[in-house]
């Protein structure tokens, strides 16, 4: 289907875009809402992407990332408590009030040196949402947000558009009080190359991987955190039939234990069934030979996962946003939650060689999937600039 195009106001196409990089779906999202611009006009240089704690506080920023890593593997018992606790609480709460302090001044002086026509944020820290009504009278603010989970994080008096996943997370923001015309189910943004995606033969040649068996695509996160990954390749490598396509993103750590672990079963031996990546930007490719999709539930590889039509199995989620956004996946029949290596094995297993089954759960996937999330989000912020601009014409009755 071709995108709908909207040109750019003449003046406008100024776009402020905050994320934070606690994880790497944050920063994702930010990529795709700019790219989505960019080919609906508005020229690369208009548009900034900022992160703004590491901007405004590089050893805070450092410390807070490497405190939130540890909790989340470490202690995720914690991580969750904190979050469920944290959940409902309001924007002028203590704590919440505290929250979105984080780079005020650093944002007050981004308003004034770059004057945007409209922020986007997809990390909830609004740090100068007030301030902004007086510095920028006439500037949107959007909220993105990037889970299936809404924690009341997102939810602020200033932002005046939200765009979200699901028509559930539209009725929760409704139920606290934000009107229905602010709110917009997109989606969550993600690569337009996930856009009518289909598999390519040429692609599997590529990545080395066999046409004529089924292949298991192992997802352990941007920072390679997924729990159990070398008892969980043992388990799936059990049936001789299935191949295994682990992606240990940026972490070097893990690759160098597998390769070692795995020397008889890796790719390059053999008749090796364990194929190793690092991080691969091209995902989309992967995921479209794949068959089924083993992962951490971070909302941005999920809304890959869907788009692409995969069945999803989600391994052990930590308490907070991802077990959240795994026990929704899994309400809709589009994800299995598993808690050990056997029993991911057992479930993959029996999904794959049922073929019925396996068709059920792909169509269940492509349901929820919204791959052109980027440009619906993109094409509001330009029909809001649009607006903004008329109102503020001086021709304007």
């Amino acid at each position: 289907m071709p995108i709908p195009t909207l040109t750019a106001p003449n003046s406008a196409g100024r776009i402020l875009i905050i994320y934070a990089s606690y994880g790497d779906g944050h920063l994702q999202a930010a990529r795709a809402i700019r790219d989505a611009l960019e080919r609906q006009g508005v020229e690369p240089k208009r548009i900034k992407l900022v992160d703004l704690m590491a901007e405004a506080n590089p050893l805070l920023n450092e410390v807070s990332r490497r405190f939130y890593m540890h909790s989340y593997s470490k202690m995720p018992t914690l991580y969750g408590w904190v979050y469920d606790r944290t959940r409902p609480m309001k924007h002028d709460s203590l704590f919440g009030g505290w929250l979105h302090s984080f780079g005020k001044e650093k944002l007050r002086r981004l308003l004034l040196s770059e004057r945007p026509d409209a922020i986007v944020y997809t990390f909830p820290v609004f740090a100068a949402p007030s301030s902004r009504k007086s510095l920028l009278p006439h500037v949107p603010t959007s909220a993105v947000v990037t889970d299936f989970d809404l924690h009341c994080r997102w939810v602020h008096p200033h932002v005046d558009r939200y765009f979200v996943a699901t028509d559930e997370l539209k009725l929760e923001l409704m139920r606290l009080g934000i009107a229905e015309r602010r709110i917009t189910v997109s989606g969550i943004p993600i690569k337009q190359s996930f856009t009518a995606l289909r598999p390519n033969p040429q692609w599997f040649a590529r990545y080395g991987l066999p046409e004529d068996r089924p292949i298991v695509l192992i997802m352990a996160g941007a920072a390679g955190v997924m729990p159990d990954v070398p008892e969980v390749c043992e388990a799936l490598l059990q049936d001789n039939a299935v191949t295994v396509a682990l992606v240990c993103g940026r972490n070097e750590a893990l690759a160098s234990s597998l390769r070692a672990r795995f020397h008889g079963q890796l790719s390059t031996s053999n008749g090796g069934r364990l194929h190793l990546f690092g991080y691969v930007e091209t995902i989309h490719e992967l995921m479209a030979i794949a068959d089924c999709l083993v992962t951490k539930p971070g909302g941005i590889t999920l809304s890959e996962g869907l788009a692409t039509g995969l069945p999803l199995f989600i391994y052990r989620p930590v308490p907070g946003q991802e077990k959240n956004n795994a026990l929704y996946l899994h309400s809709k029949g589009a994800a299995h939650i598993t808690r050990n290596p056997q029993e991911l094995s057992n479930a993959v297993r029996s999904l794959l060689y049922d073929p019925i089954r396996l068709a059920v759960h792909q169509q269940a996937a492509r349901a929820l999937g919204r791959s052109g999330a980027a440009d619906t989000v993109a094409l509001d912020i330009l029909r809001q600039c649009l607006i903004m601009e008329e109102a503020s014409s001086p021709t304007h009755y």
